[in-house]
């Protein structure tokens, strides 16, 4: 079991850390140094953490940070997770599963969840899809063998 807490400050690190381990496999893969979160700067994160329109939530197992999910928010009612990632060594636990579950109890007024994901990256995909989330609109080529799909969930 999980639980999410708020990011601070001197969490930073940490999660920029976090970040740059769990990303960095697809960055070598697929070589898209423009929008991949292993090729950002410790800057990104602190943006994330103070977003006036979002919250930046650590995912904690057992006492330990094994990951982050950002939400941010349209008018309060559109939500969208970008980026959400794990350790390398905690993915494969259903630890995105419940982040993500969590994050929809935190905030039920939502109307709809968004989020983009590497149509390429078939397992991610395939968990997005059985959470209900739907592609939605362009797919966008990122590299030659990238490419940048988006999903939407509409809530009930």
């Amino acid at each position: 079991m999980i639980h999410l807490e708020p990011a601070t400050d001197i969490d930073a690190l940490a999660l920029f850390e976090l970040q740059v381990a769990a990303f960095n496999p697809l960055l070598k893969k697929y070589q898209d140094y423009d929008t991949n979160p292993a090729n950002e700067t410790i800057d990104r994160v602190y943006a994330r953490i103070h977003h006036p329109a979002g919250c930046f939530f650590k995912i904690i197992a057992d006492g330990q940070l094994v990951g982050a999910i950002c939400i941010r928010w349209k008018e309060d009612v559109h939500f969208r997770i970008s980026p959400l990632f794990l350790a390398p060594e905690a993915q494969g636990n259903g630890f995105a599963k419940q982040a993500m579950l969590l994050a929809e109890a935190r905030y039920p007024q939502a109307v709809t969840w968004e989020l983009s994901s590497l149509f390429e990256e078939t397992k991610t995909c395939l968990l997005y899809e059985k959470m209900g989330y739907v592609e939605i609109g362009v797919r966008k080529p990122l590299t030659a063998n990238a490419t940048l799909i988006q999903y939407q969930k509409i809530m009930a």
